[in-house]
């Protein structure tokens, strides 16, 4: 039950209900436990006088041989007088349960029991429109206690033992009443008191500077708030390391794309001379055009691994065939691998082939096969005594869930020592002179992430000199991942 109803979910409120509810719903039990306790303790004075006048009408009752006589002195006759708030009426009936004294109507006890004499037995009753306590006594007789009773009742009616009843649940109900509404209040200031240090992280957080992201004090905070706190750091400590690593990635950015601009402007520079002929001038607008495809590339390259990383894992999922992507980005790099005397192929699982369909993103797919093979075209050399060779495969095992694309060639492969930088971004082995910015192994692995892909690089050809390089790209279904 919501006791206050609010158009957003507040910790204060739901304590509160939480807390109030069940104290409101407790009231009407304690009212009828109150009411109930209050009838017994108004009866308990009542029935004793009820069990002493039967008791003392039962002495001037005698029973021999059958014949029942009884004898009302005027003495006796004062005990059945009550006050005017009640009336007490009796009835005296033989063993043949014939009326011989008293009110033909007070109500009979109940005949499936068998009569016990000499026990006063008190029960509930109406009697001419009104509720009544009822005494009853079987006397037995004193010459054949084998013979059926004789039977003697005593009547009350019930005002007083209600008025008594009422007395008692007002005095224990009002202070009651009484007493709510300030348990409310004290509640309401004890989960006032208990949020606070919740308001006290607030207003630390927002007195903070911007660039502040140093982690909260957990040790001033209440144990149930330490796991929030805890959060919210691992939060900063994430926003920390992203803003470093936004800030090196456009320091690194800034400073690739200030050699080819320098280059530009420097070749530039040199067409404008005096007395420059028509081979330098030649010359220089080659330099520029090399220069500018640099530059181009590499902003391509920066606006592939932005939208890499800004492409959420579920955005824009289709089925995809893998190997009809990595068939299409070989086809369309035949040209510059010709250009640089190396052999491009494809080997591998036909496009449709059985588990070469998952989800993913054919867009970024396709960036990533581009990638790897742009990279292979780059950094294999190839001469007339030794061709370059690159090869693309894509194996699939439907039953294990499982492909995996490669990208292997057969150039001076990778240091291991530099294997996992080559996945930064910016980052060029030292000693090649191969083109290339330093952002298309980072796009692999981005994209690979996002795909829940791994990427493996290893010798293409262990144990040979150049052993090669091997890119592996696993894909795997959660059902199929180890």
């Amino acid at each position: 039950m919501k006791l206050f109803q609010r158009a957003q979910r507040s910790l204060f409120g739901e304590i509160l209900d939480w807390m109030l509810t069940p104290l409101l719903l407790l009231v009407p039990v304690s009212i009828g436990v109150t009411w109930l306790v209050a009838q017994g303790i108004a009866n308990a004075p009542f029935d004793r006088a009820l069990e002493y006048n039967v008791l003392t009408l039962a002495r001037l009752v005698t029973v021999q041989q059958g014949q029942t006589q009884f004898v009302l002195p005027q003495p006796a006759r004062e005990i059945l007088r009550a006050d005017d708030a009640d009336r007490v009426y009796y009835q005296l009936l033989d063993s043949h349960g014939k009326l011989l004294s008293g009110e033909p109507d007070v109500p009979h006890p109940n005949t499936d029991e068998p009569p016990v004499a000499g026990v006063v037995t008190l029960r509930n009753g109406e009697m001419r429109g009104k509720q009544v306590r009822v005494a009853s006594l079987w006397l037995a007789d004193g010459d054949n206690d084998d013979s059926a009773p004789a039977l003697l009742q005593v009547a009350e009616t019930r005002e007083k033992q209600s008025v008594l009843a009422i007395e008692i649940i007002k005095g224990v109900l009002l202070p009651q009443f009484a007493i709510l509404p300030l348990a409310v209040l004290l509640i309401w200031l004890a989960l006032v008191r208990g949020i606070k240090p919740l308001s006290v992280v607030e207003a630390r957080i927002r007195e903070r500077r911007p660039g502040d992201l140093s982690p909260l004090d957990e040790s001033s905070v209440p144990l149930e708030v330490v796991p929030l706190v805890s959060s919210v750091n691992e939060l900063l400590d994430k926003l920390n390391d992203s803003i470093h690593t936004q800030k090196r990635f456009l320091a690194d950015a800034a400073h690739q794309l200030k050699t080819p601009l320098a280059g530009l402007r420097m070749q530039a520079d040199l067409a404008q001379r005096e007395g420059a002929n028509a081979d330098e001038l030649k010359q220089s607008l080659k330099q520029i055009g090399r220069a500018s495809v640099r530059a181009t590339h590499t902003v391509n390259q920066l606006l592939s691994l932005a939208r890499a990383e800004s492409t959420g894992a579920g955005t824009g999922r289709q089925p995809c065939d893998l190997a009809r992507l990595t068939i299409e980005v070989v086809r369309e790099a035949v040209p510059r691998a010709i250009e640089k005397r190396i052999d491009l192929g494809y080997d591998g699982a036909e496009a449709g082939a059985p588990g070469v369909v998952f989800e993913g993103n054919p867009t970024l797919l396709k960036e990533l096969v581009r990638n790897l093979v742009d990279n292979a075209i780059n950094y294999t050399p190839s001469t007339p005594g030794r061709p370059g060779v690159i090869t693309a495969r894509v194996l699939a095992d439907p039953f294990g869930h499982v492909v995996l694309l490669q990208v292997e060639d057969n150039g001076p492969g990778i240091a291991e020592s530099d294997r996992e930088l080559v996945f930064e971004p910016f980052y060029r082995v030292l000693g090649n002179e191969a083109d290339g910015s330093g952002l298309g192994l980072p796009i692999v692995r981005e994209i690979a992430n996002q795909h829940h892909a791994q990427v493996k690089l290893e010798d293409a050809h262990p144990g040979r000199q150049p052993p090669g390089a091997r890119f592996t790209v696993r894909f795997a279904d959660e059902e199929g991942a180890p």
